[in-house]
């Protein structure tokens, strides 16, 4: 009989911590406390990890590392590890090799404090060592449409380009009226039972979590307090959140970054939450599958390592492009170590995918439509080296996305070659 334990633990940084690799300025204070949520599953073969992180994202040496700490608490390997974020903004975004990189620039914006964030990991991975296993019978299955919460950012002109954009706060009111455009509007959740009894729920739903980002103030946004809402009114079942496939998805058609806002979207995200869970199927399961595929994603055709060092020496160039430079090299340094597409397979009729860094939402909805008759749950925000992965067309619409991106046009091709390879049955 497959078993699970479920592990929480403390990930909020300390004041002072730079938020979003230095992109912001760094914390003034905690608005709420930041976590490391998860459950550790076990079958007949090594356990599998799945956690999310209240951090805007992980990347590169930085992912690795957490999956190597995370696997030897749990007794498994790296490849059996998901350490998927939240994406809320106003939170850490640790890439060690960047910060090694900006060690000798101590004007440009630093990126992380490693002893901090070595110190973060260990505290989730003494969580997972003090989980106690127990049996599940079941996976519970049940989804709801979510109102008034995600958009799509690309807005379109009539010549084919990207005329607007909605950011995760749009001011402009004619820029809101715009249709949502594209999204997912299911929120997905897979639940694990002991016969009759909870122990845990895992949610899915494609969107920024960002409300209002500029306070300098840490929170986990509006998902994760309606995750901690869930978890308040049934403390002995963990309530866990993931972001779906957002790249391109935000609240801004909802959310003219009044205050007001965050406490509106935790609410209808939170209703998703309890709706999903309403009519829920019950699925019989006696074990899972899990399987992986490598993806090695072509970097940006400007990621040129003596170009980037150039850039990152020039001081009379911007402190946060030179912080982007550094980042960038730190993608380019990890291009020996592929990135990996999970797939965790309930016989066939329930599956969570999960995928790097900052997908778009095409690539969720390609996922489903590789099962139509299954199941079908998304976790994006994994290793997020690459920044934004977009589709191949975007590059020549426009928009804000492709040029934050830290992969080529070439990554659909092989992001949907992986998509297919790891869902095959």
């Amino acid at each position: 009989m497959p078993a699970l334990a479920t592990f929480r633990a403390d990930v909020t940084p300390p004041v002072g911590h730079p938020l979003c690799a230095g992109w912001y300025a760094t914390a003034l204070g905690i608005t709420d406390p930041l976590y490391a949520l998860g459950v550790v599953l076990f079958g007949d073969e090594q356990p599998v990890v799945l956690c999310a992180l209240d951090w805007a994202e992980l990347s590169n040496r930085s992912h690795m590392q957490w999956t190597r700490v995370l696997a030897e608490a749990a007794g498994t390997s790296a490849d059996r590890v998901v350490v998927n974020c939240t994406h809320a903004h106003c939170t850490p975004w640790p890439d060690e090799e960047a910060q090694r990189v900006l060690d000798a620039y101590p004007d440009v914006p630093q990126v992380m404090d490693p002893a901090w964030c070595d110190e973060a990991g260990a505290g989730v991975a003494d969580a997972i060592r003090s989980a106690v296993a127990v049996p599940f019978t079941h996976v519970g299955l049940g989804a709801a449409a979510v109102e008034k919460v995600a958009s799509n950012r690309r807005i379109m002109g009539e010549d084919g380009k990207v005329k607007a954009v909605r950011w995760t706060r749009t001011l402009d009111p004619a820029v809101r009226a715009e249709p949502e455009g594209l999204i997912d509007p299911l929120l997905k959740t897979i639940s694990f039972w002991d016969d009759t009894r909870k122990r845990a729920a895992l949610h899915y739903y494609a969107v920024h979590p960002t409300s209002y980002d500029d306070d300098r103030m840490v929170t986990s946004e509006f998902t994760g307090l309606a995750r901690e809402r869930r978890n308040a009114e049934e403390p002995d079942a963990l309530h866990v959140y993931f972001t779906g496939c957002a790249g391109n998805i935000t609240a801004g058609k909802y959310n003219d970054g009044a205050v007001e806002n965050r406490a509106l979207l935790r609410d209808r995200i939170y209703r998703g939450m309890v709706d999903s869970e309403a009519s829920i199927e019950k699925i019989p399961v006696s074990g899972f599958d899990w399987r992986t595929v490598p993806l090695s994603l072509p970097p940006g055709l400007d990621m040129i390592e003596e170009d980037l060092l150039a850039l990152l020496a020039d001081d009379s160039r911007g402190g946060l492009e030179r912080n982007k430079a550094a980042i960038k090299l730190a993608g380019l340094r990890r291009q020996d170590v592929p990135i990996l597409l999970s797939w965790l397979d309930f016989g066939g009729c329930a599956g969570i995918l999960n995928l790097p860094a900052e997908s778009f939402i095409e690539y969720q909805l390609f996922a489903q439509e590789q099962k139509p008759d299954a199941f079908v749950a998304v976790s994006a925000y994994g290793d997020c080296g690459p920044g934004y992965i977009c589709m191949q067309e975007s590059y020549a619409q426009g928009g804000y996305e492709p040029k934050d991106s830290f992969v080529s046009p070439g990554c659909e091709a092989v992001m949907k070659a992986g998509i297919e390879k790891v869902m095959a049955s």
